[in-house]
């Protein structure tokens, strides 16, 4: 089947098999490997895209369901070779270890923060409850983002 996304920007027809998952559509088909694929069971959100300005687990989405959407993967976050706001906070705050959940917690964290620019910690916990990461502490990453959403006059 033929699927038309517009991906980090670009309107791309890709032909795949309908029972593609998009996360495989990312990495096999376009070469997009940051995105994860981590369980193909939902439960630890490396594979997390922004979907329409959602965030999804990609593993849990068809390419076909993608077709005619917008995707964001984390290799569209940075900006001419500028790391976005959301990634810089991880590296000043140390939020991050092996990296390999990384891109599933910046993709949640911008999907995020669009709906809601200055949340309280309690809010950032729940927002993140669908990623897992097996090397760190998530205080550093809660923090991350919290300085990310901090008022100006701070």
């Amino acid at each position: 089947m033929k699927v038309g996304v517009v991906v980090n920007g670009a309107r791309l027809d890709v032909d795949c098999h309908p029972s593609t998952l998009l996360v495989h559509l990312l990495r096999e088909e376009l070469e997009l490997t940051g995105t994860h694929v981590g369980c193909d069971t939902s439960s630890c959100g490396a594979c997390t895209v922004i979907l329409d300005g959602v965030a999804v687990k990609s593993c849990t989405v068809l390419a076909g369901q993608a077709d005619g959407r917008e995707i964001e993967t984390v290799e569209g976050l940075a900006d001419r070779g500028r790391l976005s706001p959301v990634q810089q906070a991880f590296a000043d705050n140390f939020a991050l270890q092996c990296g390999f959940c990384t891109s599933g917690f910046l993709m949640a964290a911008t999907a995020f923060l669009r709906q809601n620019p200055e949340p309280s910690e309690p809010e950032v916990r729940k927002a993140l409850e669908g990623n897992l990461c097996r090397c760190t502490g998530y205080q550093n990453i809660v923090d991350a983002i919290l300085s990310v959403s901090a008022p100006s006059e701070q």
